[in-house]
């Protein structure tokens, strides 16, 4: 009779993530296929040590010298699912490494949030960043007077309802700043679930590719609109340039939730529609006009980041504007040709996957879940560069 095999043990991913964002230093190994992990794989933590290597290769190897892999340090292993970090776990701990499989592999990577509280303005008790790691996206959780309004929220509702109920809020508003490309939105779903409006530019309401009307219930947030919840009120700025709907929302006079509009390092691709020149045009002038009429403390809070280096001390992804217009390359640029030609030189291809993904969020496709999960996947390549 055989014998079952020992248990490996596991790590969750949003542990994994916890555990770097708490600056710990873990060592990772990814043993998917070289073209996989090109795809898209862990890049979070200033003390993430990343090997990768496919498991067919790993074991063929006389030695794990060639891994430089510490044996003093703990090695968490990572697939695409979980499987086969299984297998390659046991084989690390029988050559004595303290080593774990992250749970789930790179699909359960793809769906940990980790929220980060901000400091809060005289109308905000609570700015609550929402910290997609695998994405490289943030979305936000506001609360005035235990009303909450969640901006730009990913298709995993569960992360937003745990952190409404432990806030002691209720969810007033739903918004997105622009229609998203490189994630599925969960506003719809959300603002169906709790049973609030969706607020959306109208002109992000409908498909750029074609102009075909999007299938969904929304309510329109235009130039200088107000949405009014607890004592807070936010304001639209319409900044379009990334999207023709893109807007930017003003908190306080001292937040300005700026989704794809405006990085901390970088601005957002205008060539997604196959509009590149003229959608530039719009976003050099939304450029201008934040530079003519936002004051240089407003804190920008982006909806993504590209790397480690955009983040702050406390780990949040912000800036305020003033540093921004000294150190983001784009904003620096003081010519629309020359921001033309930045454009031009530092725009990539981008994932065919992009134009799917708008369409679902429009309502005009429709995408199961196995399939959500496929299109998703990877960091998001949503700014210039």
């Amino acid at each position: 009779m055989r014998m079952p095999e020992p248990s490996v043990p596991l790590i969750p991913a949003a542990e994994l993530a916890r555990r770097l964002d708490q600056g710990e230093h873990l060592q990772l190994l990814d043993i998917r296929s070289a073209e996989r992990v090109a795809q898209g794989r862990v890049t979070f933590g200033a003390t993430l040590d990343f090997r990768a290597l496919a498991a067919s290769q790993l074991y063929q190897l006389a030695t794990l010298d060639p891994l430089g892999l510490d044996p003093a340090t703990p090695v968490a292993v990572i697939c695409g699912h979980g499987n086969s970090s299984t297998e390659a776990t046991r084989f690390l701990r029988e050559r004595g490494f303290e080593a774990y499989s992250v749970a789930g592999g790179m699909a359960s990577w793809e769906t940990v949030y980790l929220p980060r509280r901000l400091s809060p303005t005289p109308a905000l008790e609570h700015v609550i960043q929402v910290d997609r790691v695998g994405k490289g996206a943030l979305s936000y959780v506001l609360v005035s007077d235990g009303d909450a309004v969640v901006v730009d929220p990913g298709r995993h509702l569960q992360p937003y309802e745990a952190l409404l109920e432990d806030l002691g809020a209720t969810a007033a508003a739903v918004i997105d700043t622009h229609m998203h490309a490189d994630y599925l939105s969960g506003s719809r779903a959300a603002a169906a679930r709790w049973q609030v409006p969706y607020f959306v530019h109208p002109d992000d309401a409908r498909s750029p590719y074609d102009g075909a009307e999007g299938r969904f219930a929304h309510q329109p947030l235009t130039e200088g609109d107000t949405i009014a919840f607890g004592h807070a009120t936010l304001v639209a700025a319409h900044v379009p340039g990334h999207t023709l709907g893109s807007t930017a929302l003003v908190a306080d006079e001292a937040l300005a939730l700026t989704g794809d509009f405006l990085f901390v390092q970088s601005v957002g691709r205008p060539d997604l529609a196959g509009q590149r020149d003229a959608w530039t045009a719009r976003l050099w002038d939304s450029l201008e006009r934040a530079r003519r009429e936002w004051p240089g403390d407003l804190l920008v809070l982006p909806a993504h980041y590209a790397s480690e280096r955009e983040r702050r001390a406390d780990r949040s992804v912000a800036a305020r504007f003033d540093v921004i217009a000294a150190t983001n390359e784009a904003v620096a640029i003081q010519d629309p040709r020359a921001f033309l030609a930045w454009v031009t030189a530092h725009t990539t291809t981008p994932p065919e996957t992009y134009r799917t993904i708008k369409l679902a969020n429009l309502g005009l496709v429709d995408v199961a879940d196995a399939e959500a999960e496929l299109l998703e996947f990877g960091p998001n390549l949503c700014a210039v560069g």
